[in-house]
């Protein structure tokens, strides 16, 4: 089906608004609707910011507006999205507004009445009393994590729910596919096979992907006979030019600067290096081991600035603050963001982006035995000496021996 054919499997008011606010389909779109519209399960792997997240959410949305029209009542939760990324919610809660709005003013303007298509948001962030709005009021749209359907399925009320589920989109896919917490998700899937009763569309979602037949068998599951469930592949990614070097902060790792407290380490060569970076940039991303780690790059980065150039974020973050540095990241009010691996925005924010990792080999870490307790100091395999944990260095897993090293 071509570009300009496929957009013939939507609703009046659906193609209006596409129409009105794209040029055309991009080519996840075009190949993924058709598998979609059909009732299939569908993988696509596509670069970020070629769409892939309208191509999963829109012709679902189409559904729910043909279903309004035909005067039958979606109630209860009809499209659910998983992200193993917390980070990813609100974004995906905001791109939906433009569609959804969009699409209901193009009905009232061929005089169909339709029903607000509603969204919800339940991660840990999510309060108390907002969860039970949502048991008395569900959404249509569920954006949510594995654990937090973890916990709907548990529960009798919050389960009741889902039972209504006819499309369930797994977002990066390939960040959960190859761990224990893809396994978790597998039965997830399961568990929510069995409450709905009947086959509901999966749709994986992934820019990374690989292979795409084994993500595809994870994605589908298999029926009760024990054949894997039918899944349709749409691979639309490309490999974009990458632009990648490794940097050393300092030309001889045998003549380090020194520490207020005088003693030699590479740190102050490494956070100077970091400024240069950011000031030759648009945008920066720094990426630590953790939590400790980022807050002590952050506020050294900002000590040396003399003013807030970088900002932090991780999971201890608040979900308002975490929102609005997202926000001021992507407008370009924000030059430099330092965080885990847990921000979901490593391929989102537009600019420069070159990736600092924050992390030390493993082979200048300090071993310790197992069972022992995590405090007990044991002989480092690079220098020979023992060393506590509050003699390491700025990322608290470095060897203060052979900083230099790093």
């Amino acid at each position: 089906m071509v570009k300009d054919d496929v957009l013939d499997l939507f609703h009046p008011a659906v193609r209006r608004w596409f129409a009105e606010s794209f040029a055309a389909p991009t080519p996840p779109q075009s190949l993924g609707w058709p598998p979609i519209a059909r009732g299939e399960n569908t993988l696509i792997l596509a670069p970020t910011g070629s769409g892939k997240a309208l191509a999963a959410f829109l012709f679902a949305i189409n559904d729910l507006v043909v279903r309004c029209e035909r005067g039958d009542e979606a109630r209860g939760v009809q499209i659910l999205y998983l992200s193993p990324l917390k980070a990813l919610a609100a974004d995906i809660e905001r791109n939906l507004t433009a569609p959804l709005a969009g699409i209901r003013r193009g009905a009232d303007g061929r005089g169909i009445d339709l029903p607000e298509v509603t969204v919800g948001v339940r991660t840990g962030d999510t309060s108390t009393s907002e969860r039970q709005r949502m048991l008395r009021h569900p959404p249509q749209i569920l954006i949510t994590t594995p654990e937090s359907l973890h916990l709907l399925l548990t529960s009798k009320r919050s389960r009741e729910i889902l039972q209504t589920i006819r499309y369930a989109i797994v977002d990066e896919i390939h960040a959960v596919c190859a761990s224990k917490r893809g396994t978790f998700l597998s039965l997830l899937l399961e568990r929510l096979q069995a409450l709905v009763g009947q086959p509901f569309v999966r749709i994986g979602l992934s820019a990374t992907q690989r292979p795409l037949e084994e993500v595809a068998r994870f994605l589908g599951g298999y029926e009760a006979a024990g054949l894997p469930r039918s899944v349709t592949i749409v691979d639309a990614g490309y490999r974009k030019d990458l632009d990648l070097a490794v940097i050393s902060p300092v030309e001889d790792m045998t003549d380090l600067p020194c520490e207020e407290d005088g003693a030699p380490s590479i740190w102050p060569a490494i956070y100077e290096q970091l400024l240069t970076l950011i000031n030759s940039h648009r945008s920066t991303l720094i990426f630590a081991n953790d939590r400790r780690s980022v807050e002590r790059i952050a506020a050294e980065l900002n000590k040396r600035a003399g003013y807030t150039l970088v900002q932090a974020h991780h999971g201890s973050v608040s979900k308002e603050q975490r929102s609005e540095i997202e926000q001021d990241l992507k407008a370009g009010r924000l030059p430099a963001l330092v965080a885990t691996g847990l921000v979901g925005a490593r391929d989102r924010y537009g600019g420069d982006r070159p990736r600092l990792p924050g992390g030390v080999p493993a082979f200048c870490r300090p071993r310790l035995a197992a069972g022992r307790p995590r405090r007990a100091p044991l002989p480092c395999v690079e220098c020979g000496a023992p060393h506590s944990e509050d003699a390491r260095g700025p990322l608290g897993d470095g060897c203060p021996g052979t900083r230099h090293a790093t």
